[in-house]
């Protein structure tokens, strides 16, 4: 299956723009090229040209100076490096447990006794989904 010559663009432009916004420092560096990977390898994902070409302006802007944009990518990629340091210090058996949904003997489902586990980060996923929706944006 060949990948249309925009799309590579778009995310040759895209992790260019992110690169030197956080001017290749290690954790975002990496973090940026995760959550890039991720979103381009997302079967459901949609592509938009001007979604891309705004968030391409957005990176520029936190790259030329440190303003809000700066500010805001700075957060999006400390709180994405802490997740993924929190999950690679879960021993496995605790994530198998935990995407089973705690099913007890006999096949019975277990109460869960924390009732937050799980929804920790929603408003700030549904913050950057706003975001986007507002300034047109596909930040992750």
């Amino acid at each position: 299956m060949s990948t249309p010559p925009n799309l590579i663009h778009a995310y040759r432009h895209l992790l260019r723009a992110g690169l030197r916004a956080v001017q290749f420092s290690q954790p975002s560096r990496s973090t940026i090229t995760a959550r890039l990977r991720e979103g381009f390898r997302d079967p459901r994902g949609t592509f938009d040209a001007e979604r891309v070409r705004r968030t391409v302006w957005f990176l520029n802007a936190a790259a030329q100076q440190r303003g809000l944009e700066h500010k805001i990518l700075k957060n999006l990629c400390r709180v994405h490096w802490d997740r993924m340091r929190e999950l690679r210090r879960m021993p496995w058996r605790v994530r198998v447990r935990s995407e089973l949904e705690g099913k007890g003997k006999g096949g019975k489902k277990r109460v869960r006794d924390d009732v937050i586990k799980g929804t920790e980060f929603e408003h700030y996923e549904r913050t950057i989904a706003m975001l986007n929706d507002s300034m047109q944006l596909c930040l992750r």
